[in-house]
């Protein structure tokens, strides 16, 4: 119940009103009693107050008191469903635990409290740490004191999460703990990549993690590398920060020791990593591996792409089977009947088979449609570079012979720097080769690296060592390695880990701890999403519980009272679905 005013014949009427829903479940409200007149003095509102007054053993209203008209102020609405869900999903998987990292540490705020809200900032609107500040102007964050946070505490705190960040107690220590009830101890599948983080900034710092190198998006810039481990559920399990030009390769072993290190509880564990991780020193060295268990490491990596000409002998039997089971490879009549029907060719799945590779399993997956794809693909790359070459061999002889053409005359070097440029852009260096050394403007097809590359063309290679998985079962293993990327499009889009702005190497890496909590924080809510089958991503569903708001309000000099806007029926479904229960809900104004 609340209290409802309401104006009548130029007066007004304090209403005690209800909140009910109907038989269709739709919120309503019905009045229950009039208290009376507000601006009659001594009438019935005043001899209510004064009963309620008596029973809290205050003093009793004057004549003067109630002679002056309520005067009553409102604070600016604070958005608190989406840092209420996250502050319960905070605490539940025992991130406060972390507060206990820094008990002894000197600070004037906690530190946990400040790693939380920017956590939080990251999930529910990313900006700089000044920005966090203004943030929490708009947000009522439960039980922190965001008055005491400033930008140099916000800063410092970050300092104490690197600082802290290894040894006993420290708070890799407390994440892994928190982490392991929700990892498979009998068998556990992990994924591993890394990406590219772009960094700002042209200083030079002692230790200095940014660096130039090739990132994701093929082009060159300043960055540090980030390294992610997570299980098959897509749940982030461990992360490390590497130099900006790192080689991929070095870093798989170190990584997954670390990892068996602090989730030793694992009797099994099964690693899948990309194209980019995979070397002999890397399997040997993977295969040397021994769990707690006694268990030895399983692996299942992609073949990449360079190494490829290696199989070609053992690939071409594989192939030519594939080829022959293969319903949009056929020849003759057959082919041209399929040309038009799309919805076979759409429906050809891969083609799965297996051999060995020095004592290993190769499992090969070739997919007849996107083999298709891409030598068609080429062929036409191939047919437009060869024309290009023609039209400037044309024009050559032309010259030759004395016929002049509109435009800068054509020499045979220009002829050749033009093809060699065009063929490197078409990524066809390998099979379209140009005679730099020659005088005269000419160039080949390489035939043989063309059928090379043609029977490549829609596999995967899988080199792997656990036994009991059937090839199908293990490029499906592979191919849930997509889920880690998307992992990386979250930090990089809704969670913004990117471009990074801090330029201490020790922030760099605080920073992405921070990211890397939030991402922890947003898969467990996208588990539980999932789980209840609920239509909603986490990012909407944060939107959604954006809109349930704390409202305070002061009449006269008397202590401010406060309450909470009304939860929808979606909001109530959503916050089902999070196994989160509703912020404290009071219809009536509370006293603060």
């Amino acid at each position: 119940m609340f209290l409802k005013l309401t104006r009548a014949g130029g007066h007004s009427y304090v209403q005690l009103v209800e909140s009910f829903r109907n038989e269709l479940g739709k919120p309503r409200q019905r009045t229950v009693a009039t208290l009376g007149r507000l601006d009659e003095v001594g009438g019935g509102v005043d001899a209510l107050l004064h009963s309620l007054l008596r029973a809290k053993g205050l003093p009793a209203l004057t004549a003067a008191s109630t002679a002056v008209p309520p005067v009553l102020s409102f604070d600016s609405a604070l958005a608190l469903g989406d840092v209420w869900a996250l502050d319960q999903l905070w605490k539940e998987l025992g991130f406060d635990r972390l507060s206990g990292v820094f008990r002894k540490a000197r600070f004037t705020s906690a530190v946990e409290h400040a790693v939380r809200v920017m956590v939080f900032n990251r999930l529910c609107d990313p900006d700089s740490k000044l920005g966090v500040l203004r943030w929490l102007e708009t947000v009522d964050v439960p039980d922190v004191d965001v008055a005491a946070l400033s930008h140099q505490q916000l800063l410092r705190a970050m300092d104490a999460l690197t600082a802290h960040q290894d040894g006993v107690g420290g708070v890799d220590e407390v994440v892994a703990e928190l982490l392991r009830p929700l990892v498979d101890q009998d068998l556990s599948l992990v994924f591993y990549d890394l990406t590219t983080i772009r960094a700002a900034g042209l200083s030079e710092q002692d230790g200095e993690i940014r660096q130039y190198g090739m990132s994701k998006e093929g082009l060159i810039a300043r960055q540090f590398m980030l390294g992610v481990v997570q299980t098959s559920e897509g749940l982030p399990i461990y992360h490390e920060v590497f130099d900006g030009n790192q080689a991929e390769a070095p870093t798989l072993v170190p990584t997954l020791q670390k990892v068996l290190k602090r989730f030793a509880h694992i009797k099994r564990l099964i690693v899948v990593a990309d194209r980019g991780l995979l070397s002999l020193d890397n399997m040997a060295e993977l295969m040397k591996i021994k769990l707690d268990s006694g268990q030895a490491l399983e692996f299942i990596l992609a073949v990449p792409g360079r190494r490829y000409g290696e199989f070609a002998q053992t690939l071409q039997p594989l192939h030519d089977r594939a080829c022959a089971l293969s319903p949009v490879n056929k020849s003759g009549d057959e082919q041209g009947d399929e040309q038009g029907d799309e919805q076979e060719a759409q429906e050809a799945q891969d083609i799965v088979q297996e051999t060995r590779w020095q004592d290993l399993r190769l499992v090969v997956a070739h997919h007849p449609l996107h083999a298709q794809e891409q030598t068609k693909l080429r062929r036409e790359r191939i047919v437009a570079l060869q024309d290009k070459a023609n039209h400037w061999a044309g024009k050559l002889d032309a010259q030759d012979a004395g016929v002049l053409a509109k435009g800068r005359k054509l020499s045979d070097s220009g002829a050749k720097a033009r093809l060699y440029h065009a063929v490197c852009e078409a990524h066809l260096a390998r099979i379209v080769k140009i005679d730099l050394k020659s005088d005269l403007f000419s160039y080949t097809v390489d035939e043989q690296a063309l059928a090379q590359a043609e029977l490549m063309d829609g596999k995967l290679l899988l080199v792997t060592n656990v036994a009991d998985l059937t090839p199908v079962e293990v490029v499906q293993r592979y191919k849930a390695l997509a889920d880690i990327e998307r992992g990386f499009r979250v930090l990089k889009s809704e969670i913004d880990i990117a471009p990074v702005h801090h330029w201490l190497p020790k922030r760099i890496k605080a920073h992405a701890m921070i990211c890397f909590m939030a991402l922890i924080v947003y898969r467990v809510m996208r588990q539980r999403l999932k789980s209840a089958k609920s239509p909603f991503s986490p990012e909407a569903t944060l939107a959604q519980l954006r809109r349930i708001q704390r409202h305070r309000v002061s009449i006269n000099d008397a202590k401010a009272l406060q309450s909470v806007s009304t939860i929808t029926e979606t909001q109530a479904d959503v916050l089902r679905a999070l196994e989160i229960k509703h912020p404290p809900q009071n219809r009536q104004l509370s006293l603060l």
